[in-house]
């Protein structure tokens, strides 16, 4: 089978009653879901979709939280053979002005049909669509009614052919709808099976999760890898979790949960908010793999959240990683389950100073860096330097990918599948090395700061800032600013810390400068240190560097 909806109709046909989906809300009773059920409702979806007429292959675009509405359009939109696109839903960490201006430019770009809300969220987005928008509906959850019929046997969205696009997946940015990624079912399904293999799925595997669904590895590790391959999923809302980090656990518990997906902050939040009275009654030994998909990926990190859940049965063989992204659908990469990911310790004045990967000397600083795993079976990966060379193991460049699970292209943007794609290679942007068949990714290159010749990962600044007590944690950025008096970049830190006296304040930046400079290769001189929440995110939770290096420039200059 190689489209997504027929999938879903002889999963109903094989086993209607077997459970697909719990929804867990906070206050509230968990919402178990069959088969049946959540294909009712998304049957409601695809009915709506072709009263309204919206034709088969037109964008539909979702707008709503966490819960039974959103799973059910969006499964009904492929079922009516449409387009969903999952839009992050506006909440007090996104800028209302700015939000408003994404969605506008989503519509202008990608085009929808319809867009589908709730009653609260309505006039939003009335605002946010121009006079010559291509919005012909605009229709809200309880409108949607419920059909007679239970079947899907008489759906389009059975005939959408393998190389049709199935799912438009946005890129991270402020509010993630910087590029729609346009992706096949057959890319879709390939890339399951690929997946599936590398972390050794199984029938009696559970999912739990609380990543939001308009990132990549909530959409697709969390969501559609475990409803299409018939595996129980539990789900919880992304700011549940982040008001209350111990309902995963709880759940894991709870339901047996076999595998679960973090990115790398995830770990040290969990293991710094939860307390023990939290862990009452939990129970980890049953847990194949928490999976860290970040980029990179931190022992440090790994080693805090051990130490922490060991008593709880957690092995440490447990902790995985991968590197992973929309334009592949998800997984490149993926670490060998059952035992520890590998880690090297490198140079780190080489590693800084001169881009050069060599072992560490004794004596000198070292950094450990721990590998996001081995490529899957069906995705090869290269690194290259600026002219496109290949490179030798152990030499860093740009790691660029070619699979069968890749993107169609940039939904409506030629200009930038043709920038992104040469010869059948999709160049990452994100730099790396690969050491033993495994793949170590460093950084992103828009990223890197160069100070003086020196190369400076902004990811390693931020992490040493972490340290500092009194800066919130995972809470501060760092990019650079040219000076033209030195003729190179200055590293600039912007840390959010407790709300406290200027003095207190002052301490800790005077903490910051000195934990930076005496651990990496930067004299740092230029530490902004600003109250809760000024920091803005991408949708997928990372710290939006570019725009908070223009939100510090519009503070202080």
């Amino acid at each position: 089978m190689n489209n997504v909806a027929e999938i879903l109709r002889q999963q109903l046909k094989a086993a209607p009653g077997k459970t697909a989906l719990v929804l867990q809300y906070a206050g509230q009773p968990d919402l178990v879901l069959s088969r049946s059920a959540f294909l009712s409702r998304a049957r409601d979806y695809a009915s709506t979709y072709q009263q309204r007429r919206i034709e088969p292959g037109e964008v539909v675009v979702l707008i709503l939280p966490h819960g039974l509405e959103l799973v059910c359009a969006f499964f009904g939109a492929i079922l009516g053979g449409q387009i969903p696109a999952i839009m992050p839903f506006l909440t007090e960490k996104l800028n209302p002005e700015r939000y408003k201006s994404e969605l506008a430019n989503l519509v202008t770009v990608s085009k929808p049909a319809a867009i589908v809300t709730n009653q609260d969220f309505e006039p939003e987005i009335r605002l946010a669509l121009g006079e010559e928008s291509t919005v012909r509906a605009l229709l809200l959850c309880n409108e949607v009614e419920q059909q007679q019929r239970q079947d899907v046997d008489d759906l389009p969205g059975l005939n959408s052919p393998p190389e049709s696009i199935v799912v438009l997946q946005h890129s991270s940015g402020t509010t993630g709808l910087q590029k729609g990624v346009a992706l096949s079912h057959q890319a879709l399904l390939n890339q399951i099976s690929a997946y599936s293999a590398a972390i050794q799925l199984v029938e009696q595997d559970v999912v739990v999760s609380w990543l939001p669904l308009y990132h990549d590895m909530g959409l697709i590790s969390s969501f559609l890898m475990p409803i299409l391959s018939g595996i129980p999923l539990v789900l919880m809302s992304p700011f549940d979790w982040v008001r209350a980090p111990q309902r995963l656990f709880q759940a894991i518990s709870q339901y047996h949960g076999t595998l679960t997906w973090l990115p790398n902050f995830a770990y040290n939040f969990c293991a710094q908010k939860i307390r023990d009275r939290h862990m009452e009654g939990v129970d980890l030994t049953g847990l194949r793999a928490f999976i860290n998909c970040s980029e990179p990926v931190r022992k440090s990190s790994h080693d805090l959240f051990y130490e922490k859940f060991q008593a709880y049965g957690l092995k440490n063989s447990t902790l995985q990683t991968c590197y992973a992204m929309a334009e592949n659908v998800f997984g490149v990469t993926q670490s060998p389950l059952g035992k520890n990911p590998l880690t090297i310790l490198v140079d780190q004045d080489d590693f800084q100073h001169e881009h050069k990967i060599n072992p560490a000397q004794p004596g000198k600083p070292a950094l450990e860096m721990m590998s996001s795993g081995q490529p899957i079976s069906n995705t090869q990966i290269h690194i290259v330097d600026g002219k496109g060379h290949e490179l030798t193991e152990g030499q860093m460049g740009e790691i660029i990918l070619k699979s069968n699970s890749m993107l169609n292209g940039y939904y409506q943007r030629p200009d930038l599948t043709t920038r992104a794609i040469h010869s059948g290679w999709y160049h990452t942007g994100d730099l790396g090395f690969m050491s033993d068949g495994e793949l170590f990714v460093t950084g992103r290159r828009k990223d890197l700061i160069i100070v003086g010749g020196k190369n400076i990962y902004p990811e390693d600044i931020e992490a040493l800032v972490n340290t500092v007590p009194g800066v919130h944690l995972g809470r501060a950025v760092a990019f650079g600013l040219f000076d033209e008096s030195q003729g190179t970049e200055e590293v600039v830190v912007v840390a959010e810390v407790e709300p406290t006296t200027s003095e207190e304040r002052q301490v800790i930046a005077d903490k910051i400068r000195q934990v930076v400079t005496r651990n990496s290769a930067v004299a740092l001189r230029l530490v902004y240190t600003v109250g809760p929440k000024w920091l803005l995110k991408t949708s997928s939770g990372k710290i939006a560097r570019s725009a908070n290096r223009d939100k510090y420039l519009a503070e202080t200059h």
